[in-house]
């Protein structure tokens, strides 16, 4: 059984920054395409940023590009979403989903392997 698991989520203050993770005991995450997804009350689960398991696009949703960043430290077994200027607006559960067919994939009926999420708070 795959568990993926997402940490560092916390309150942070309008304009602040956090740094997620997401890490796997039963899988190598190098080889897995990765996606980082919320949900905010009342909205539909959205795609924040993802990434193949080898070479090809990172996709960045329009609402964060140049704000966050996704990146891989194998040697951990570990994705990180870095986030900064972050808005109330972006408060949510963020999750982190892994598929093992590798490429890039920007829905999410395209990944089956979740965490539980880790929840952000911005303050205003």
């Amino acid at each position: 059984q795959v568990h993926v698991v997402e940490s560092g989520g916390g309150l942070v203050q309008a304009g602040g920054s956090l740094r997620l993770s997401c890490t796997a005991s039963t899988i190598t995450l190098e080889y897995y395409a990765i996606g980082w997804f919320r949900q905010a009350q009342g909205k539909e689960r959205e795609v924040v940023a993802c990434m193949p398991s080898a070479v090809g696009q990172t996709y960045y949703a329009s609402a964060i590009k140049d704000r966050f960043t996704i990146e891989r430290d194998n040697d951990k077994n570990t994705v990180y979403l870095q986030m900064h200027s972050l808005n109330p607006e972006e408060s949510a559960p963020y999750y982190c989903a892994a598929n093992e067919y590798g490429h890039t994939a920007y829905s999410a009926e395209d990944y089956n392997h979740w965490g539980q999420g880790t929840q952000v708070t911005v303050s205003s």
